[in-house]
């Protein structure tokens, strides 16, 4: 089991509730998206995940450990087995491509190895390799500022498939892409997973992308779980429910069937 969470909830420091009574079970390899209107507490789950958040009510076990019973260093063991891909990559726009993929393993280097890496990097050819997985591979030595919004994104899931993560989670990682690029790149993050045996939650700002590409989704609301099922038997009825008194973002009719994808909170 990759992910599970008995009872989960968090309470800000102001005293506001952003979720209660979460339960949530992902096994491993298994790819969701989670929907829902802005506000729901979908980033702050994806932040209790990657422990980012302690949570302050219930159970989260994280890869058969229990994060927050662990020392500081095993939790950042921890940490280095979760791949985490951002709506904007957090890649310096000096920096080339190489290097910026080869720190996907600064997780597992001692500080002596990541700075060498800056100056040369240290494995160049597995570096490449995964670039060319996702169409990239002519740009290993251009810098990050010379690339596309597109493409920078693909260099950052590069970077986290290079961390070799059991786990990676995905905050709205599609959010800024026109429709068509952002359906290609969410069937790249897929693909890849799907074929190495990753664990993939993604929040998913538009409703039909989601049920395109996940094969199960997540509608969370007020802090709670609304539904959990297999992508094609989501229904309208549940879609109006999730989205009701809100703007329902580029949700699919309700005679399309349904398949993944998630938004941000």
């Amino acid at each position: 089991m990759s992910i599970r969470l008995d009872g989960v909830g968090f309470v800000h420091a102001n005293g506001v509730q952003t979720l209660a009574d979460i339960d949530l079970q992902v096994a491993a390899g298994e790819r969701l998206a989670i929907i829902g209107p802005s506000g729901a507490g979908k980033t702050t789950l994806l932040h209790l995940l990657a422990t980012r958040l302690r949570p302050s009510q219930g159970r989260l076990e994280l890869l058969g450990e229990q994060p927050w019973t662990l020392s500081v260093r095993a939790r950042q063991r921890l940490r280095a087995r979760i791949g985490l891909v951002h709506q904007s990559p957090p890649l310096p726009p000096r920096q080339r491509v190489v290097t910026a993929v080869s720190a996907g393993r600064i997780g597992y280097w001692s500080t002596l190895r990541a700075l060498l890496n800056l100056v040369h990097p240290l494995d160049s050819g597995g570096v490449r390799d995964e670039l060319a997985r996702l169409d990239l591979a002519d740009k290993l030595f251009e810098r990050c500022n010379q690339l596309s919004g597109g493409q920078l994104q693909r260099v950052g899931i590069a970077r986290v498939l290079y961390q070799s993560p059991q786990l990676i989670l995905a905050d709205e990682p599609v959010s800024a892409m026109d429709p068509v690029l952002a359906g290609h790149t969410l069937a790249l993050l897929n693909r890849e997973a799907a074929q190495r045996g990753i664990s993939l939650l993604a929040s998913v700002h538009a409703v039909e992308l989601a049920l395109e590409h996940f094969p199960r989704i997540v509608g969370v609301r007020d802090g709670r779980i609304l539904f959990d099922r297999p992508a094609a038997e989501v229904s309208a009825a549940e879609l109006q429910a999730l989205y009701a008194n809100a703007q329902l973002q580029q949700a699919p009719a309700p005679a399309m069937a349904p398949q993944p994808l998630m938004p941000r909170c």
